[in-house]
């Protein structure tokens, strides 16, 4: 099974189109079986916000996806929060396989559209194979945040999890793994499993380097961006991707891709 995470940092990059251009084609080439994307955007209009609008970042991946060839992935949109006075901002899951059922929940204390740090997650549970899984598209704010505490939000999404069987956790955790005591340690001591390190071949990791939104003092490599896993895994392979190196930067993060090998 192979996942792909990857925050899009959707409509605030230069030359955009070429670099969703570049995540269809990488798509289209490893026909990944779950893709979560986060600051999925889409400008704002009449509509209601849950309404996937035409210039929804992810509706118009699928598009550039067509244009490849590519058809059968559906996608499934939570709406979060505005930015910018311009954008409505989500969360997506796309995926090849059947949806059962569909998932959206606030795990951040505001649930003011108006809020920056408000936090929605998005999911879905797919049936793979002869079992049913559910895969998050997780955008999780800081440790330290004093309004919106990381560990608040993280007993949120841990207190979901009970509910649904294995899942596994894709996303932006806005927390780097290097770091003790603060929001990876905390998800690791309460029973998650990190499919990069239960990879038996990985790289690096880092998905961010230097300043980006939300990090504007750092100066360091960062690996905030996860796939995790409620049960430990067989995983193959961990590797970073949209870095330069392995296909070419479409966001101010790098993504992450993981190929687990489910019985």
């Amino acid at each position: 099974m192979k996942l792909l995470s990857l925050n899009c940092h959707a409509w605030h990059e230069e030359q955009q189109m070429e670099k969703i251009r570049h995540l269809a084609a990488a798509i289209a080439e490893k026909e990944y079986d779950v893709i979560a994307l986060q600051e999925v955007n889409q400008t704002i209009g009449d509509s209601a916000e849950h309404v996937v609008k035409h210039d929804n970042y992810a509706r118009v991946l699928l598009q550039e996806l067509e244009q490849l060839g590519v058809t059968g992935y559906s996608m499934v949109w939570g709406f979060s929060h505005l930015v910018y006075g311009r954008y409505e901002e989500g969360s997506v899951i796309l995926t090849r396989h059947p949806v059962i059922e569909e998932h959206s929940f606030f795990v951040s204390q505001s649930t003011d559209k108006h809020s920056p740090k408000t936090r929605k997650i998005v999911g879905a549970t797919i049936q793979y194979g002869d079992q049913p899984l559910s895969f998050y598209s997780c955008h999780m704010g800081w440790w330290h945040d004093p309004i919106e505490p990381f560990q608040y939000q993280a007993d949120q999404l841990l207190e979901q999890m009970k509910k649904d069987g294995h899942t596994f956790l894709l996303g932006d955790f806005n927390n780097d793994a290097s770091l003790d005591q603060q929001g990876y340690a905390y998800l690791m001591e309460n029973g998650l499993h990190d499919t990069y390190t239960l990879a038996e071949e990985k790289d690096t990791g880092i998905t961010v380097k230097g300043k980006i939104t939300g990090w504007s003092d750092n100066q360091q490599d960062l690996r905030i961006d996860l796939i995790l896993s409620t049960e430990p895994v067989a995983v193959k392979s961990s590797k970073v991707i949209f870095n330069g190196e392995h296909k070419p930067v479409v966001s101010d993060h790098f993504g992450v891709e993981a190929h687990v090998e489910m019985k």
